[in-house]
């Protein structure tokens, strides 16, 4: 089994992460740039979302290979609470990656941000990555109605787990 690490992105990555957020079976994830370009705008925003403490963003490396991204975004309100999102290449689904990117991720939460809590929201359909959730201990607090639109434009409900630092 390859290693999992995560690096900051790169603008190098907008290319990769284009072709990973435009792949039609991402229903459950709502971000779709409509071009690399969009995408590189959007990458070079994370030198000032590092430096306000609103978000830190990492690409998820198997072996030598970019196959996804993980990130936390601070709570405006609540510096101490940070909510997790992740996305794979589908070519990888079903590997462990993004449960152990979680782990990972969670370690920069705790220790280098210092938050004191991390929550999950996932659509109540994303059976996946409720399992991701699980897996890591994280704890099913309940469903947030209307929370969280969709590709389509609808609002949906979550789920939030959340875990505590130990």
């Amino acid at each position: 089994m390859s290693k999992i690490t995560l690096r900051p992105q790169k603008v190098s990555d907008a290319k990769r992460f284009y072709e990973i957020l435009s792949n039609p079976n991402f229903t459950f994830f709502d971000i779709r740039p409509k071009s690399v370009a969009d995408e590189i705008k959007w990458l070079r925003g994370n030198a000032k979302r590092q430096k306000e403490n609103t978000g830190w963003n990492y690409a998820i490396i198997y072996g030598k290979e970019t196959v996804g991204a993980i990130g936390v975004k601070i709570n405006f309100h609540r510096k101490y609470i940070g909510e997790l999102g992740y996305f794979i290449d589908e070519k990888y689904w079903g590997r462990g990656l993004a449960s152990r990117a979680v782990k990972l991720a969670e370690a920069v939460c705790f220790k280098k941000l210092k938050l004191k809590r991390i929550e999950i929201l996932m659509q109540p359909e994303n059976k996946a990555s409720e399992k991701v959730a699980v897996k890591n201990d994280y704890i099913k607090e309940g469903r947030l109605r209307g929370i969280l639109r969709n590709r389509g434009g609808q609002m949906k409900d979550c789920y939030l787990y959340a875990k505590i630092k130990p």
